[in-house]
């Protein structure tokens, strides 16, 4: 090899070290992929999590507007309503 090859074969190896450096760490490189991977990952955990929730509102939605014995149910312990031939005691230690 003369020395005009070897200068070229050292601009190339440079060359291809600095292209391996961007690829890696460039703000749209693997590290960048990996990073919005492990997001997208998170996100998809807590979409899911709140369709959960949104199916169990709705359910209780539809309860709430058909279901009279679940309304009663509600009243007593949310509100403590009592039914109309009920009778409170209120007893002391």
């Amino acid at each position: 090899m003369d020395l005009k090859q070897k200068i070229l074969f050292v601009f190339a190896g440079i060359f291809l070290l600095v292209l391996g450096f961007l690829i890696v760490f460039s703000d749209n490189g693997l590290m960048e992929l990996d990073y919005l991977k492990r997001q997208r990952a998170i996100l998809k955990k807590e979409n899911e999590t709140l369709m959960r929730e949104n199916l169990a509102l709705y359910r209780k939605v539809e309860r709430l507007e058909k279901d009279l014995t679940y309304i009663e149910s509600v009243a007593r312990k949310e509100l403590g309503v009592i039914g109309k031939d009920e009778i409170i005691l209120k007893l002391k230690d």
